[in-house]
């Protein structure tokens, strides 16, 4: 995931830097709104996470730029103006989302990794061995037979379909699913995969646990 950080406090800038490689993102930092004007002209990133007072052109601008070229990068604005018309202004110039500073190092990349899945197209079906999702109709089939699941076993077996054979945290499986400010526990998740293993049995697939990792949906070698 690559990410163009623009702040122009240097060690704040660092710090936020160190946070999201820390999550694996690629990260490109410049202090300055007109260079990440420039920059955004010519380089494709996945999402811009931008302070909004910036020496050359401010964040506001930068934004209004962006969406004037016709792109769709999703847009994190980085403030400590907390007033409601800054956050108002900012949405409507086309920026996606907002946070305060100052705020939580998961919370920054959660809601990054959110705007990025926003915006990736999804595919109309997801399938593997037996096992098919069509994400248009929202059915899941095993073998042509429907199964039934509820909202959030659907979104837990998505996901774990979308990372077939990747390892995946509980952690990452709740970032994924949930929408901004709900809460779910760690057991719910094992919960949903207990309920989702039994629903999917015979589709030539399994969801492994992988001890103190997560979980990897994967084929069946029986």
């Amino acid at each position: 995931m690559h990410v163009l950080l623009v702040e122009d406090d240097a060690v704040l800038a660092d710090g936020i830097s160190r946070i999201l490689k820390g999550y694996g993102m690629v990260v490109d930092v410049t202090s300055n709104g007109s260079e990440a004007d420039a920059l955004l002209k010519r380089s494709e990133v996945a999402v811009v996470v931008l302070d909004i007072g910036l020496p050359g052109i401010d964040g506001f601008e930068v934004v209004r730029r962006l969406r004037a070229r016709g792109s769709n990068v999703p847009v994190l604005l980085l403030t400590a103006r907390d007033a409601i018309e800054d956050r108002v202004r900012g949405l409507e110039l086309g920026a996606d989302d907002y946070l305060v500073k100052p705020f939580a190092a998961p919370e920054l990349a959660a809601r990054i990794r959110a705007l990025v899945r926003r915006s990736s197209p999804r595919p109309s079906e997801l399938q593997l061995m037996g096992l098919t999702l069509d994400m248009h109709a929202k059915r899941a089939r095993v073998n042509d037979k429907v199964i039934e699941l509820s909202a959030r076993e659907w979104a837990v077996l998505e996901y774990l379909l979308q990372q077939a054979t990747r390892v995946v945290s509980k952690e990452q499986i709740l970032d994924a699913i949930l929408p901004w400010g709900e809460e779910l526990t760690l057991n719910a998740v094992e919960v949903y995969v207990s309920r989702i293993r039994i629903k999917i049995a015979g589709a030539g697939i399994v969801i492994r646990t992988i001890r103190g990792f997560g979980y990897m949906l994967e084929a069946s070698k029986e």
